[in-house]
């Protein structure tokens, strides 16, 4: 009996997680969130299937019916987020909520199966990021002097990383954290968002190569911080921000290929000069030769996704404990393992859909800095996406960077929830500008008006003094 029940879930977990994903598609047919408000339903409804379903076998295979209390505790925050949003801010974006609470769930689910502690300290770390991002989009659409703070997010951001390179305390080799009254975090992570604000601050009015040369010399000086505090996964999520930006805004596709050229030039640099660069590269382009070292983790990596075909081993049937930093650095390597690469690749499905979603918004925004900060955004999160995947599935040499939203880590969970919100704040700017348009419409609508009754009048004048 317990074998059958392992063996069906895997594959109802698979097909209800498919069906969320094609709803996450589904969304880009129609226009508005009016239209669209059938599928944000179903998304929920399968949201709350999914996530029971995991916390049931969870049950099941453990004998632990306190898992239960522990699902009731998390879905009570995520509905909770979800109609908050909703109701607070009415103008903006639910797929964007939908898809943020479906992957916390799984988040969720994954570590509540590796640790149990870890899952219990992410969950209020979630609680109150939440309590925090509600206050976001209000700041985004109220505070229009945003766009006249170019500098201090620049020196904010640079004194951020600087504390760090000269403080903080050194893991693995690199120093990304910091501690403040016993509370760690990780500054790099909340940089990104400043740092996309200071570009999009300094290039939104003039993109001239002046404004693009000054620019990019404040982005090398964050890179370069980055770089010797041995934070590369961090450094090159900078770089490829900064150059799709600037591309943006200056619609030249000389500097995506003067992209191209100096970070080729760089990563070469950083071969040369740094020992764990080249030992991640060796891991990364032989892991079969150094497997009792530098490449134990990628080939226990390899062997997890490999194990799991395509609806997996079942949740506790595989064994991604023998993945170092499996709860974050691998964490999509035990859902593969265990959940399958059917639901495995809807998860990258479901954070492809929140990229297009967020350029979605970029492009209908009217104001540059404003469309800027959300592209920034846009790429700031699906390149992280692609690098912890990447690196897990030996695509790309490993980075160290998490999974948004599912991997655990407090600061990266912070972050992403702010750069969600942000997000939503943009699409109630949006709204705003809709608004702005249609009164335009109307008053220019009753000046033709006006006009044409003057004109009118004018005419009936002239008649009249003919007769």
């Amino acid at each position: 009996m317990e074998l059958y029940i392992t063996e069906l879930s895997k594959y109802v977990i698979a097909l209800l997680m498919a069906l969320y994903a094609y709803e996450a598609f589904a969304v880009f047919r129609f226009g508005n969130e009016r239209r669209r408000s059938g599928i944000y339903t179903r998304q929920r409804f399968l949201m709350i299937a999914v996530h029971f379903s995991c916390f049931m076998v969870i049950c099941f295979e453990t004998g632990e019916m306190s898992y239960l209390f522990f699902f009731a505790f998390q879905q009570i925050v995520l509905l909770a987020t979800a109609a908050l949003f909703h109701v607070i801010y009415p103008g903006a974006d639910r797929l964007i909520i939908n898809n943020m609470c479906m992957l916390l769930s799984i988040g969720f689910v994954m570590l509540s199966r590796l640790s149990y502690e870890k899952a219990v300290k992410q969950f209020l770390i979630v609680a109150c990021s939440v309590a925090l991002a509600l206050f976001i989009p209000f700041l985004i659409q109220k505070l229009k002097f945003l766009k006249n703070l170019t500098w201090v997010y620049a020196a904010a951001g640079m004194a951020a990383l600087s504390v760090v390179l000269i403080l903080g305390s050194t893991t693995y080799g690199s120093k990304i954290s910091y501690s403040i009254g016993g509370i760690t975090f990780q500054p790099s992570e909340f940089v990104k968002i400043l740092f996309v604000f200071f570009v999009a601050g300094a290039l939104y009015q003039s993109a001239s190569f002046k404004e693009v040369a000054v620019t990019a010399a404040v982005a090398g000086i964050h890179v370069v911080v980055l770089v010797v505090s041995r934070d590369l996964g961090s450094a090159l999520i900078f770089f490829v921000v900064y150059v799709m930006m600037v591309f943006v805004a200056t619609r030249n596709p000389f500097y995506l290929l003067a992209g191209a050229g100096g970070g080729s030039c760089a990563a070469y640099i950083a071969y040369r000069l740094f020992s764990h660069v080249q030992i991640r590269v060796q891991a990364w382009s032989d892991p079969w030769s150094t497997i009792d070292s530098a490449g134990y983790q990628i080939t226990q990596s390899l062997f997890a996704i490999s194990s799991g075909g395509w609806f997996g081993l079942g949740l506790f049937q595989g064994t991604p404990e023998s993945i170092p930093f499996v709860e974050a650095d691998f964490i999509f390597s035990a859902i593969a393992e265990e959940l399958g690469i059917v639901f495995a690749m809807c998860v990258i499905l479901v954070c492809l859909s929140s990229f297009l979603m967020l350029v979605e918004v970029s492009l209908r925004l009217k104001d540059c800095f404003y469309q800027l900060i959300a592209f920034g955004l846009a790429v700031t999160y699906i390149f992280q996406v692609f690098l912890t995947i990447g690196g897990g599935s030996k695509f790309i040499p490993l980075t160290g960077v998490t999974l948004p939203l599912v991997s655990y880590g407090g600061s990266s969970v912070l972050t992403t929830l702010i750069l969600f919100a942000i997000a939503e704040g943009l699409c109630m700017v949006r709204r705003d500008e809709e608004r702005e348009e249609q009164w335009e419409e109307r008053q220019r609508k009753k000046a033709e008006k006006r006009n044409e009754l003057e004109i009118a009048d004018v005419w009936d004048e002239m008649e009249e003094e003919k007769v």
